[in-house]
């Protein structure tokens, strides 16, 4: 350990100096010497370890009655392990010899008094506060790191506030303490010892805006916690009371990382001499906390509660769809939340408008939802609704200019854990939308893309989805799960996949049955028809291209095989420079384990039943997982969206620690 100061002796005159118990101090035995000194000798009371250090080298350990030569580089370093009970209870003499045999020509003496000074949070990421004397400043990913984790108190435990927990400077309620990080500051010592030196925990001014730190004082009453650093508050003197030996702390994180911060902040407590101007600071210990990222789940997770909404428009309500939804959810022992349109304004898109995740610590975990910047009828639902006890929120507001349809959360998704090439992402990999490289089209607003990225845990993937109208991810891949090794499998719509199917079918003589047979509010189309309109095959062409090339990114990006991707049949036509879904689209789907609710296509029924239904349940069912094809056509998909768009799934969080990751 790297003594932290020196302090030089005198034989005039008795030296006073506090020593940090477990902190090594120097002692200046050259400075001020007898004349005609040559070597010292040198001795320490009860309760104080005495160290000589030197370079065997040059010097030789003195026997017997030789002592250390002065004209040498030899240090005396002294430290000690307990609190002094007074003060100046210890001591160190230094005697100073000039002939071998002789008298002493003098002595120094040193009085110490220790004290017990300490910073501690939970490094060892346990979920408890333990003392430690190992680098505590610092933070290390792995499950050989180390370094407390900071959430950021996000939810909004008081329903005395409007605002989430973050934005109040007071303790709404006790039960904030538990989205907080316990800190312990230690301060043993004689009581007189605290009138002359000041204990003052301090940060940057750049981390005062992203923590706060409230001081409990004994209590179990809301003002026995007061706020003691945070925003336009950088340091503070400790209190101290009479005989204290330890004052707990709780600590909250005010901002998640982002492009402008990292997510490491440091808390630092000083002992200062308040007896000289300016003061003297004798001893700093430093505490280094990582802000838990906001981790995205993917369908994979086991779901938890499954979000729709309640809407009227010209073909009526939705109840029907309402219906399957809760048949659905009940087969996934799942709970069912409906929307109702008081609070959706009739805006159906509950998908594009938020996404469910979640931040952790080894204390405590807390949903999130994260809001778009889509800010349509839902606008104010994840705000007004979700947040709440135990449920966080966060958004990210694009200023310059508004949203597009590429910001919403439909154009977000998650893989499940991957690996590639040797590199592992426990967590699966965030993917989302965007234009075509360099294309200079549509893309994710940056401030949302900026906000992913600085997670670090799920390395965000650009996908081209600027190809389709409406510009979502999710309306050409999904992931379901899958009870064999790998664990999933990714789902692409596949315009070739289709033409194929319906090829199968006119060579075996089905040539004539149609699709959107059965549907009274659409005009059939044979499947001979269908195989020879020319745009219909242009427009598939066009987006089995735009498929193809996400297709190639994917498997580079995810680490994946041809075996673990399944082609899902489906048409696409063009209109404008857009492509949309020709019938519903089957990958736009909601997943419930291995409950699959998937848009109903109204293909060609053969020999009584829809042959593209048939398709799918044929690739998905043997992996396990049961296909509930449901009516989304006048509620969701006459109007460019499907099942997914329509519903909203809070899943289980990740078993996987992100601390135990290294990024």
């Amino acid at each position: 350990m790297a003594p932290q100061r020196a302090v030089q002796l005198s034989p005039k005159t008795p030296t006073h100096a506090v020593c940090v118990v477990g902190v090594e101090m120097l002692v200046d035995v050259h400075s001020d010497v007898p004349k005609g000194a040559k070597t010292f000798g040198v001795s320490g009371s009860s309760g104080v370890e005495v160290s000589v250090v030197y370079n065997p080298t040059r010097v030789t350990e003195p026997t017997g009655k030789a002592r250390w030569p002065l004209d040498a580089k030899v240090d005396v370093v002294v430290s000690v392990d307990t609190a002094s009970k007074d003060l100046d209870d210890r001591k160190v003499k230094v005697f100073y010899f000039g002939e071998p045999e002789g008298d002493a020509l003098g002595h120094s003496v040193l009085y110490l008094t220790g004290a017990d000074v300490s910073l501690d949070v939970d490094t060892g990421r346990t979920g408890t506060v333990r003392r430690s004397r190992g680098d505590k400043k610092t933070w290390r990913w792995g499950p050989k790191g180390y370094g407390a984790v900071l959430l950021v108190n996000c939810d909004r435990d008081s329903h005395r506030s409007r605002e989430p927990d973050l934005a109040n400077s007071q303790l709404m309620t006790l039960d904030d303490l538990q989205d907080m990080s316990p800190m312990v500051l230690s301060c043993d010592g004689p009581d007189e010892l605290f009138h002359t030196h000041k204990l003052v925990l301090d940060m940057s001014l750049s981390d005062s805006e992203r923590v706060g730190v409230f001081c409990a004082r004994g209590g179990n009453s809301l003002e026995d916690y007061k706020q003691v650093l945070g925003p336009r508050q950088l340091s503070y003197k400790v209190e101290r009371q009479r005989g204290e030996r330890e004052i707990r702390f709780y600590v909250e994180g005010l901002a998640f990382p982002d492009a402008d911060f990292l997510g490491l902040v440091s808390l630092h407590v000083s002992l200062v001499d308040m007896r000289t101007m300016p003061a003297v600071t004798l001893f700093t210990d430093t505490v280094a906390f990582r802000v838990a990222p906001w981790i995205m789940t993917p369908n994979t997770q086991p779901p938890e509660e499954l979000y729709v909404c309640s809407v009227m428009d010209a073909h009526g309500s939705n109840d029907k769809f309402l219906e399957a939804m809760s048949h659905l959810a009940s087969k996934a022992n799942c709970k069912l939340i409906v929307c109702p349109r008081i609070e959706n304004r009739n805006d159906r898109w509950i998908q594009d408008e938020m996404e469910f995740g979640y931040i952790e610590a080894p204390h405590k975990y807390l949903p999130v939802v994260f809001d778009s910047p889509r800010n349509r009828g839902l606008r104010d639902f994840p705000y007004k609704k979700i947040l709440g006890p135990d449920f966080g929120y966060v958004t990210r507001e694009i200023l310059s200019a508004g949203a597009s349809s590429l910001d919403s959360f439909g154009n977000l998704d998650v893989s499940p854990p991957v690996a590639v090439g040797g590199v592992e992402y426990p967590l699966g990999r965030i993917l989302i939308g965007s234009s075509y490289p360099k294309s200079g089209g549509r893309q994710m607003a940056r401030v949302v893309r900026n906000f992913l990225q600085a997670q670090q845990v799920q390395a965000p993937v650009q996908l081209y989805s600027d190809w389709l109208s409406v510009g979502h991810v999710d309306e050409f891949l999904c992931f379901v799960p899958t009870s064999d090794r790998k664990g999933f499998r990714l789902l692409l719509a596949s315009p070739s996949a289709c033409l194929k199917l319906f090829q199968e079918k006119k060579e075996e003589g089905y040539g004539e049955a149609a699709q959107f047979d059965g549907l009274k509010y659409t005009a059939k189309i044979s499947i001979n028809e269908m195989l020879v309109d020319r745009r219909l095959q242009s427009d598939s062409l066009h987006a089995q291209k735009c498929i193809d090339w996400n297709r190639e990114v994917l498997k580079r990006e995810l680490g994946l095989t041809e075996r673990d991707i399944v082609d899902v049949p489906q048409l696409f036509s063009v209109r404008g420079s857009y492509a949309e879904a020709f019938f519903p689209d089957m990958v736009n789907m909601v997943v419930l384990g291995r409950y699959l609710g998937i848009p109903k296509p109204y293909g060609p029924i053969i020999n009584g039943r829809c042959c593209l239904e048939e398709k799918v349940r044929s690739l998905l069912e043997p992996l396990g997982l049961r296909c509930v094809f449901i009516d989304d056509y006048l509620s969701y998909h006459k109007l460019l969206g499907e099942i997914h768009c329509g519903t909203n799934v809070r899943r289980k969080p990740f078993p996987f620690k992100w601390w135990n990751m290294v990024p």
